[in-house]
């Protein structure tokens, strides 16, 4: 008999090793993960309690697995969503009942052997609080995961001349979270964050360049946490064709042209229209009423004809 408690007592602790290290290699395969699960013992069945947290790419198809049990051993599968504009939720049993009131593109899915939560084009209207419930025959599992969204940063780095001074520019434009900026040399520099509405962050460094330090020697470093390691930039100076006052001389000749042809062409439809009216035929003189001048014609004939 106490062999036989050994015994279950050892597969119990088989089965609490094995979900640590399942839940370990799912955090890996998604990226950076925190993880805290809570076994409870005391009551029968197996109850399993999983905190997480993870982060998916933006723009990216994400996946949430809420339990290592094979899909088709599941007794339901519940997920709770708590999103910062919305609260929705996502279900299904064996016996093939299902809901989604999220309606926003969010499904779940089965592979070969095991069900996942599937999350297209991740933005961050998909940040939030994923509660999922699995039951399964001999216990269920209930995990709490905090989902996060990440984004690489774009980066660039120019130099500019202020009057008699040169300042470099270093920026990190449309990153979550924020990028680090720093310099290869000391001077006086100044750092800007921009919070967009959608959720990204641009970062922007300054630095007033001392006059004793060659350019080359000029190095602008950033670092992300999406990056494996950091990605220097030199500054250089912009081409000066692409500032936007060269072309105010090219616009203002062009509206010129524009201006003049118009007003040629103006002028030559009414020259046009008065030539016209010029030519056209005068108006052909007006016949006498014939009807009228011929009573007066008899007239003077019959007079004369009695005189004669």
């Amino acid at each position: 008999m106490f062999a036989e408690k050994r015994n279950r007592r050892s597969d119990m602790m088989w089965i609490y090793i094995l979900i640590f290290l399942l839940t370990g290699s799912r955090g890996m395969a998604q990226g950076t993960t925190n993880s805290n699960i809570i076994v409870n013992t005391t009551t029968s069945p197996l109850k399993v309690y999983v905190n997480r947290n993870e982060a998916f790419n933006l723009g990216s198809n994400a996946r949430l697995i809420c339990s290592n049990k094979i899909w088709t051993k599941a007794v339901f599968v519940i997920w709770n969503i708590e999103l910062k504009h919305k609260t929705c939720k996502i279900s299904f049993n064996h016996e093939g009942q299902s809901s989604n009131s999220c309606n926003d593109g969010k499904s779940l899915q089965n592979s070969t052997d095991q069900s996942f939560l599937h999350i297209p084009n991740f933005s961050v209207n998909d940040v939030g609080v994923y509660k999922c419930e699995s039951a399964y025959t001999g216990g269920n599992e209930n995990y709490n995961i905090t989902v996060g969204v990440t984004a690489p940063p774009v980066v660039s780095a120019w130099l500019e001349r202020r009057g008699n001074k040169m300042v470099a520019v270093c920026r990190a434009e449309r990153g979550i979270p924020a990028a680090n900026i720093s310099w290869s040399v000391t001077g006086n520099h100044s750092v800007t964050q921009q919070n967009n509405p959608d959720g990204v962050v641009t970062v922007e460094s300054q630095l007033e360049v001392p006059e004793d330090i060659d350019r080359e020697n000029l190095t602008c470093i950033v670092r992300h946490q999406l990056w494996e390691g950091e990605r220097t930039l030199v500054p250089d100076f912009l081409p000066e064709g692409i500032s936007i006052f060269y072309f105010i001389p090219v616009f203002g000749i062009i509206f010129i042209l524009v201006a003049g042809f118009s007003i040629y062409a103006l002028k030559k439809v009414i020259l046009l229209r008065q030539c016209q009216q010029t030519d056209s035929p005068k108006s052909p003189p007006q016949t006498e009423d014939v009807e009228e001048v011929e009573p007066y014609a008899s007239y003077v004939q019959r007079v004369n004809s009695i005189y004669n």
